[in-house]
């Protein structure tokens, strides 16, 4: 487990990270979001020991880093962004190496080593120089490099930058495979590889902790979609009577006498053909009826929005009435 409290890393006035607390336990897999410069970064290496915090506490399977740093460093495997390699070694020679830095006894180091390449597929470049290998191997050997040790914390920055789709598909399964025996965090700047891979998500903005949300939950919506001929007064009137009922909303965007709304119940699901019966016995169009659609990027951009975040929560609400 990492437990993350009140981190803040400051540059001179400068916050890079401002007060951030989270937890994450064995077998999830976070996904750590956010532009350029909120602070993912800073937090991989503070996590990692390579930075001082300016505050905070931090322990990692009831280490505190600032007190067991070696022995925190001995349960965590690193990928950084750049991924760092040697160039002018064989890609067996450079995890040889590694895995005497990682401490692993002389007689376990050969089978540390194949049962990395294998994990990552790097048999067929198992004997070749890293400097001739494309940009998605040197990836692929950072990777081995980071796993060779078989931590119980796995830090990884932009796992599939350079990876081709296949490639991206195995470090998916991959990273999978790998939280069944540690926790893992990945930093990216693909949100659909949160999504694809990640089963709980912590968006950054300006160096604070914006939302800390499983992805399950973020897919959940209260909210139906309605896009009718009514106009309001009408709309309140026909609906205000269904139960359930929490609230309804205008929604800007009306077109040729189309007018949207959106209603807040608590099961959008099994309000909808209730709303479509009585907006057509009310002698109304009916052009859409949905749930609403609120995937990462719509609440990542939300969140680094905060103009359009103040308006999705601070829209004229209209009393809907109640059964």
């Amino acid at each position: 487990m990492i437990k993350v409290e009140n981190l803040t890393r400051s540059y001179g006035d400068f916050k890079a990270v401002d007060g951030v607390s989270f937890e994450i336990q064995r077998g999830e897999v976070v996904g750590l979001l956010g532009h350029n410069g909120a602070g993912k970064t800073t937090i991989m290496k503070v996590l990692t020991g390579f930075l001082e915090p300016s505050a905070g506490r931090i322990t990692v399977e009831g280490y505190d880093l600032a007190e067991k740093r070696r022995e925190v460093q001995h349960l965590i495997g690193y990928l950084p962004e750049n991924c760092p390699v040697y160039p002018d070694m064989t890609v067996i020679d450079f995890l040889e190496y590694h895995a005497g830095m990682h401490g692993l006894p002389h007689d376990r180091r050969l089978a540390a080593v194949r049962h990395a390449i294998a994990r990552t597929e790097l048999e067929p470049k198992a004997t070749h120089l890293i400097g001739t290998l494309s940009r998605g191997y040197r990836q692929r050997v950072g990777v081995a490099q980071a796993i060779l040790h078989t931590p119980r914390v796995l830090i990884l920055d932009e796992p599939t930058n350079g990876l081709d789709p296949t490639q991206i598909q195995h470090m998916r399964s991959l990273i999978r495979e790998l939280a069944k025996e540690a926790l893992v965090l990945l930093s990216t700047h693909l949100l659909h590889e949160v999504e694809a891979t990640c089963d709980r998500v912590l968006i950054l903005r300006n160096g604070k902790l914006a939302l800390d949300a499983r992805l399950a939950e973020l897919n959940t919506t209260q909210h139906l979609m309605i896009e009718v001929d009514a106009a309001p007064e009408k709309a309140q009137a026909l609906l205000k009577g269904i139960h359930g009922i929490r609230a309804l909303r205008s929604v800007p965007g009306t077109v040729d006498g189309r007018y949207q709304y959106a209603m807040e119940t608590a099961d959008p699901l099994a309000a909808a053909p209730l709303v479509a019966q009585i907006l057509l016995e009310g002698g109304q169009k009916l052009y859409r009826l949905q749930p609403e659609e609120r995937d990462l990027e719509t609440i990542f951009g939300e969140i680094n929005d905060p103009v359009a975040l103040a308006a999705h929560n601070n829209r004229p609400t209209q009393d809907a009435g109640h059964a």
